[in-house]
């Protein structure tokens, strides 16, 4: 879990300024941790005004984010980062902020197409082929899915929850967005949340991958050190043992 972690008395910014430095912040990985995330090294120039998320070889505007590999996710007071590995359906990044929550999928495209024109159609089929029903909206990503869908298996059946799609094709790379909650309809959580994913870094790199395949995730290196440590310490204690010399022990007596 990836946060910032807000200081004693600090509230959100009425403004609506929510990238503005709070003091006495730190970063929050569920472990301590010395180092900050080293922020990517922008190119120079003027960010696109109609705003993120952003390929790596342009300007964008700089903000602390979290590396997770493909994605470079800004992080905040408010809002919790959480990368999720999945072996059916790949990896993602799911933010959440209240009762919402963003999941952020990028994937490789092709040098001179878009993808989220066929993706939205194949996803409008699959929700109607499930019992649910779609409709493309204009929102603030441009043309978007909103959709009806039935509750997830091992979910209680409590009928269709509303769910919003949105996709944003970039240089050779894809960006598909899946808002829970309330911030499927709009409103205060959905703000924060959409400003989230405009400010996405995305990382495509420069080797092969086939159009459509997901672009790798990973942990942080801090995270991961933290991560290898804590298992190698589990491992240490489940030999060890707490043996006491002078407790008695069990006892066996032969019978003939």
């Amino acid at each position: 879990m990836f946060r910032r972690r807000r200081s004693a008395g600090a509230g959100r910014d009425g403004s609506g300024d929510s990238d503005r430095e709070l003091p006495g912040d730190e970063l929050d990985y569920g472990e301590p941790f010395e180092d900050e995330p080293a922020e990517p090294e922008q190119p120079a120039g003027t960010p696109r005004a109609a705003g993120g998320p952003w390929d790596v070889g342009e300007p964008f505007p700089a903000q602390e984010r979290v590396d997770l590999g493909s994605l470079q996710v800004p992080v905040g007071p408010e809002h919790e980062i959480q990368l999720v590995m999945a072996e059916q359906h790949g990896a993602w990044v799911t933010v959440r902020y209240r009762e919402s929550e963003v999941q952020i999928q990028a994937f490789a495209a092709a040098r001179r197409s878009a993808l989220w024109d066929d993706v939205r159609a194949e996803i409008a089929a699959e929700v109607d082929a499930a019992g649910g029903r779609s409709q493309e909206v204009e929102g603030s990503f441009g043309v978007e899915l909103l959709a009806q869908v039935p509750p997830e298996p091992g979910q209680p059946a409590s009928g269709l929850r509303l769910v919003r799609f949105v996709g944003i094709d970039g240089p050779r790379w894809f960006v598909r967005g899946l808002f829970t909650g309330p911030a499927a309809d709009g409103g205060e959580q959905a703000e924060l949340l959409e400003e989230v994913l405009r400010d996405v870094v995305v990382v495509r790199g420069d080797h092969p991958v086939p159009p459509r395949e997901i672009l790798e995730l990973r942990l942080p290196p801090e995270a991961r050190q933290a991560l290898e440590e804590q298992a190698a310490a589990e491992e240490e204690n489940r030999f060890r043992g707490d043996l006491n010399p002078f407790e008695r022990g069990p006892e066996f007596t032969e019978t003939r």
